[in-house]
């Protein structure tokens, strides 16, 4: 019964939004202290280095600014992203609950304690069980730019050799100010640890289109050298596909 749910849920995440998953991707589901999260993994060579795709916040907030019930991306960019990354172990990694739900699933984990310490250490767990002490890359597309920064911060025993971020949510506290809307109570910030976040090699792509986390933001906590501004992009999958190879061979 579990393998059909599984199946079931692939074949309509595959088809309802446009993306298949190929064949070398295995879904599997991470049991941490807190979370089970959901992820899909392609690891065909385990003593190489491991590139990780952390997902963003998904479906937080409805249409009308109310917390959703089921914070499950409607977007295939981070996915699409993972899926198409031609290296030998490739892992899209989701946020807690999305995908799959359990007894600790509350609404405030993916509102305002999305980057709360429970949801980073959950995070840092799963990848842990995956990469133990190979080398790897950390790739975060929106909020998952803020967990990778304090994955990377809050556990040195990982051995995180870059971090990508892609429209990337760095500063949330910035980001609250800007859309005038109350900070992330609950929440740890990535810029507060601004100086040992800045001991990891890093590139941070925005889109000069987007209207969620604007290129002023992540100017704002980066070195201009170190952010990278795609034309025409948006804070959605528009504009990003013409940078898939620079990305994959970072």
């Amino acid at each position: 019964m579990k393998k059909y749910l599984i199946t079931l849920l692939i074949i309509l995440i595959s088809g309802c939004q446009n993306i298949e998953v190929p064949k070398e991707f295995i879904y599997k589901e991470i049991n941490t202290p807190r979370f089970k999260l959901a992820s899909w993994q392609k690891i065909t060579d385990s003593s190489a280095e491991f590139r990780i795709y952390i997902e963003g916040d998904g479906y937080a907030y409805n249409a009308h600014g109310k917390p959703s019930k089921n914070p499950t991306p409607h977007g295939i960019l981070m996915r699409k992203l993972s899926f198409y990354d031609p290296a030998p172990n490739v892992i899209y990694l989701a946020r807690p609950c999305q995908y799959v739900k359990d007894g600790q699933c509350e609404v405030d984990y993916w509102t305002t304690k999305r980057f709360s310490q429970e949801v980073i250490e959950a995070e840092y767990n799963a990848i842990k069980q995956i990469v133990s002490d190979k080398p790897l890359t950390l790739i975060g597309y929106s909020g998952g730019a803020q967990i990778a920064g304090l994955i990377f911060v809050k556990y040195p025993d990982l051995n995180i050799k870059k971090i990508i971020t892609i429209a990337g949510n760095l500063d949330h506290k910035l980001w609250c100010n800007y859309h005038k809307i109350p900070y992330l109570k609950g929440s740890l910030n990535l810029a507060d640890y601004s100086e040992k976040f800045s001991k990891v090699e890093q590139i941070h792509y925005v889109g000069s289109d987007d209207k969620i986390i604007p290129p002023s933001i992540s100017k704002d906590f980066v070195l201009s050298e170190k952010t990278k501004i795609i034309k025409k992009a948006t804070h959605s999958d528009d504009g990003w596909e013409k940078i898939f190879n620079e990305i994959y061979n970072q």
